[in-house]
């Protein structure tokens, strides 16, 4: 796999993955997988978070103990990476949480932003960029562009898959952010959609099909 791109190949990733692949998972069940893949890769990419130690009492007696360090924050990629925040809270329940508003143009399948709003102290947190999808990659660039103007350096994107070209395409504008996904598909079809995919994620997740 490519320096900086993970791609989680746990076997409970999979399983949930096929279920959401699946075109007749209801969307219950589809946003149930999408919840719980997200707490996976989320602990995944918070494996390297920067500890502190200090003091605390056990019942027994005093001892030194840790806590992570640096503040984060959560940026979904409206709308479909909101299906991921709430596995993301459940993990990191201080963090705060952006919003990035992009949608695609579907003649050209580039990205056209209408909304961002982020914590004022973004410079000083970890930033986790949540969107289920990384296809041709032109949202995820366009949305990490977006934060690193507003002061952000340490970034990670998380998605549930991935595509070849949105991998090659997020690494060769940010070469400094990780990626972490659940899995690495083939290739993307004539109408930029992830093959085989998952269909649309935010119309499964929002059942707007």
């Amino acid at each position: 796999m490519e320096e900086r791109v993970y791609a989680i190949n746990h076997p409970l990733i999979q399983h949930k993955l096929s279920i959401m692949r699946d075109k007749n998972t209801s969307v219950k069940d589809f946003r149930s997988c999408a919840y719980e893949i997200g707490l996976l890769l989320g602990y995944e990419a918070t494996h390297d978070m920067e500890l502190e130690e200090y003091e605390i009492e056990t019942p027994i007696q005093k001892t030194v103990a840790k806590r992570t360090k640096r503040k984060v924050a959560l940026v979904p990629i409206l709308r479909a990476g909101l299906g991921m925040v709430d596995a993301m809270m459940e993990l990191i329940p201080a963090a705060k949480i952006g919003h990035i508003g992009l949608y695609r143009n579907e003649k050209t399948l580039e990205p056209v932003e209408y909304y961002c709003k982020m914590p004022t102290d973004i410079e000083e947190r970890e930033v986790l960029v949540l969107d289920p999808m990384l296809a041709t990659g032109g949202s995820a660039k366009d949305a990490i562009s977006m934060i690193k103007k507003r002061g952000a350096k340490n970034i990670k994107f998380i998605c549930i898959i991935a595509a070849p070209d949105g991998i090659k395409a997020l690494r060769e504008a940010h070469p400094d952010v990780d990626i972490y996904c659940g899995a690495v598909d083939e290739r993307l079809n004539e109408h930029g959609y992830i093959v085989p995919g998952l269909g649309d994620a935010g119309d499964r997740l929002f059942g707007t099909l």
